[in-house]
């Protein structure tokens, strides 16, 4: 039984990647068909629904069942699993009754998982923050290489120094999701101040095992010190606006990540933002609801007049 049951759960990982023959999973466990057989049955009384399928492309295939089954997942698949369901549980699903399933099922995962995977999964939860939601239009997602993702967590979490792309040395402080994309609040060795560096842009991170002295942080709320990089340097295009309504009432409208709100006098103020694409400053500034007044670039007033142009010719 000692041997059985390592190879039967191995024959559930296999088939849960894909089908197999009778004859290929005899091969890859180094046993007979019949032994192969006897192990199928053994998965069917244990919940799992193994269907057979005869002919020149049948095989045995894992199924849907009336119950769920126990998941057999390998390291990485564990891992991100255990992040995905973290950073979910801590708000970035929209969703306002599924806290408490993703937290048992998250404690459910992490009972389980050796201490060496634990601790991957630990230091990211640990070293990270939620921006907050958002409404309206959304920027395109920025996927993130986990392996540079679960580096820059473990230098958070000893205080080491890591080195990116170009040689620059980060001291990391702390890492902020936000809309799906990361950000890394860090110093910067080669410029001597504090930067949000979007994790998505890093091709390499490599941990160079020297403990630094944690500095005095650019803001006792990180999560703003983010939004307020984002919101005048981080995106690919930039845009001032003066907007003529009170700094208050504008700002108590739009996400900090927007922008960043000036006061001129009591009936007016400028908001400096930026996004990915012109579109998407427009769609900003449509759901402001308030009257503006474009201060550059050239290229957003051309934008808004053309959309001023057919918005107008839609209702002639």
């Amino acid at each position: 039984m000692a041997a059985t049951t390592p190879r039967v759960l191995r024959l559930l990982a296999l088939l849960q990647d894909r089908a197999y023959t009778g004859r290929e999973l005899a091969d890859r466990l180094a046993i007979t068909e019949r032994t192969v057989r006897n192990d199928i049955s053994r998965l069917r009384e244990l919940g799992y629904p193994v269907h057979a399928e005869r002919g020149a492309i049948g095989g045995y295939r894992l199924g849907r069942g009336a119950t769920m089954p126990p998941l057999l997942l390998d390291d990485d698949e564990a891992v991100a699993v255990a992040l995905s369901i973290a950073v979910a549980a801590d708000g970035s699903l929209a969703v306002s009754d599924l806290g408490e399933q993703l937290g048992r099922a998250l404690r459910k995962i992490e009972q389980i998982l050796p201490k060496r995977l634990q601790r991957k999964v630990s230091a990211l939860r640990e070293a990270t923050e939620i921006g907050p939601a958002t409404t309206g239009s959304r920027e395109p997602d920025a996927p993130v290489a986990a392996g540079i993702l679960t580096t820059l967590a473990d230098a958070v979490r000893r205080t080491t120094a890591v080195t990116v792309d170009d040689g620059t040395e980060l001291e990391p402080y702390r890492l902020i999701n936000w809309q799906r994309r990361w950000y890394l609040v860090a110093y910067s060795l080669r410029t001597h101040d504090w930067t949000a560096v979007p994790v998505a842009g890093l091709t390499t991170a490599t941990a160079t095992g020297r403990v630094f002295a944690p500095r005095r942080l650019p803001d006792d709320d990180l999560v703003a010190f983010v939004m307020r990089e984002i919101a005048t340097s981080a995106w690919r295009v930039h845009a001032r606006v003066t907007v003529l309504a009170p700094a208050e009432t504008v700002i108590a409208r739009i996400n900090p990540a927007v922008g960043v709100v000036e006061p001129v006098d009591e009936h007016s103020c400028v908001l400096l933002t930026g996004a990915d694409a012109m579109e998407t400053i427009a769609i900003y500034l449509s759901m402001l609801m308030m009257d503006f007044r474009v201060d550059g670039p050239p290229e957003l007033v051309e934008h808004l007049r053309t959309l001023a142009r057919r918005y107008t010719e839609s209702i002639a």
